[in-house]
């Protein structure tokens, strides 16, 4: 496991102040070693051509083993670079098979390794950025990483998920933080969002993307992702005092002894009740106990607190009762947002999974027009939904765009409970791409599931801080 750089951060990634307006710094590319020929007619000439010749960088694996900031720097400057200057078709050339092949199993190796839960521990230097959904907008998580400055020894980052689908370059955003990840295992965590599923990637364009981009070995990676996705942990704790995780809360399972455990205490075992008459909260240790390295996490039998945890939605009506209008996971009141926060001693709660799209269509809740809401306020806290792709989704079928901004959160000692938010605007212009999802006529993850199918499937941003 590679260990964290004790060194502060690079002047580029110095945090924001207030009201300024920020230009990402992006690192230039040394690794040239693939040439690619493009032939171009003349424009004084229509009749004659000319033979253009681009280096484009390819990325090597160390050979140690142990990835460094330098290397950082260079996959995020190459995969910027390509997303403007190579067919996606050609993206092998930039990462060959054998280095993603590296990559992902140093980083499934970690993440596999990681509980349910984690628990992060800042000390008074230190502060913990919280991510929202990013959804393959690998520009506009560039400048996010620049903005509120690159992991480091004293500055925390807890990813909420939903890496990929829906933005054409969820590969690049999903490798690129696979590495943060093997760079600085104890300060970069990431989370798993309902999009990290074999299910909603084969819907949503990741899966398309995927083997567009590698071609052959398409069906490789995308099965080594889907691998990776199952070790991708469900929740955080940050400083005793805030859950994170990408859709919420989540229930009890009730358990009681069948008839046949009577007797020797070696012939006992437990029978789960999966449709109890009415639902309760769930403790944190039976999310400690759940079983998440599924391909798609179920909405019925005995292992529902990971489809919970990624799909539920708070609510205002109160108690908490089936999420009918996903098909999966739950409803939740203020009154369970009290309950959870007074019985585990917490302060927030901060969850993503709501863009602009599905906040549009949730009567009693604010949009999301700058990245962030604030959707109960209660005696023992507050219940925060954080959303970071701006002008999302990438492909809009609407005539008019949504042009919401995104937003991070800075927690801040001593208490890391008074949140800072950073709103920032989408990177422009995007660079030209055709979509890997039909976006117009696909359902609306927002809308019920297909369950069936799950079944057998198994530009210079503004910035602006806000405190509250």
């Amino acid at each position: 496991m590679s260990s964290y750089s004790d060194s502060p951060p690079p002047p580029s990634s110095i945090a924001p102040t207030p009201d300024t307006t920020v230009s990402p710094s992006i690192p230039t590319t040394t690794a040239t070693t693939t040439t690619t020929t493009t032939t171009l007619l003349a424009e004084e000439n229509p009749s004659t051509t000319l033979v253009q010749q681009q280096v484009v960088p390819t990325l090597t694996w160390p050979d140690n083993s142990e990835l460094d900031l330098g290397w950082i720097e260079n996959l995020i400057s190459t995969f910027d670079w390509s997303s403007k200057n190579i067919p996606p078709s050609e993206f092998p050339s930039v990462l060959p098979v054998h280095v993603f092949d590296s990559l992902i199993l140093t980083a499934s190796k970690i993440l596999h390794k990681e509980p349910n839960c984690l628990r992060i521990d800042p000390d008074d230097s230190s502060t913990v950025v919280v991510v929202g959904d990013v959804h393959g907008q690998l520009h506009d998580l560039i400048f996010l990483l620049n903005n509120a400055g690159f992991p480091s020894h004293n500055r925390f980052y807890v990813f909420n998920g939903d890496y990929v689908d829906r933005g054409a370059w969820g590969l690049e955003t999903f490798l690129l933080l696979l590495a943060w990840k093997v760079f600085m295992p104890h300060r970069v965590f990431l989370l798993r969002g309902n999009h990290e599923s074999k299910y909603c990637t084969s819907v949503y364009g990741f899966e398309k993307e995927v083997l567009t981009k590698y071609g052959d070995k398409g069906k490789h990676v995308y099965r080594k992702c889907l691998g990776c996705f199952e070790g991708l942990p469900l929740a955080t704790i940050i400083a005793g005092c805030v859950y994170t995780a990408h859709g919420g809360l989540f229930r009890s399972i009730p358990s009681t002894p069948s008839k046949r455990s009577k007797g020797k205490k070696k012939n006992r075992r437990l029978c789960f009740n999966s449709e109890p008459k009415s639902l309760s909260l769930g403790s944190l240790d039976e999310l400690s106990r759940a079983r998440r390295s599924v391909l798609d996490p179920p909405w019925e039998g005995l292992n529902l607190i990971p489809g919970d945890v990624l799909w539920s939605d708070p609510s205002m009506t109160l108690g908490l009762s089936p999420n009918k209008e996903r098909g999966i996971g739950l409803l939740w009141g203020p009154d369970c947002t009290e309950d959870f926060l007074k019985k585990f001693n917490l302060k927030l709660i901060i969850r993503s999974h709501e863009g602009p799209d599905a906040r549009e269509k949730r009567s009693g809740f604010g949009g999301m027009d700058v990245g962030y809401t604030i959707d109960h306020v209660v005696e023992s806290g507050k219940l925060i939904t954080v959303f970071s792709a701006p002008d999302y989704p990438q492909f809009q079928a609407t005539e008019e765009r949504y042009k919401n901004k995104g937003a991070y959160i800075v927690l801040e000692p001593p208490h890391f409970d008074n949140p800072n938010f950073y709103s920032f605007e989408a990177i422009t212009p995007r660079p030209q791409v055709n979509p890997y999802y039909d976006y117009v006529d696909v359902i609306d993850s927002d809308e019920e599931l297909d369950l069936v199918s799950m079944v057998c499937e198994s530009s210079q941003p503004k910035v602006s801080k806000v405190s509250f």
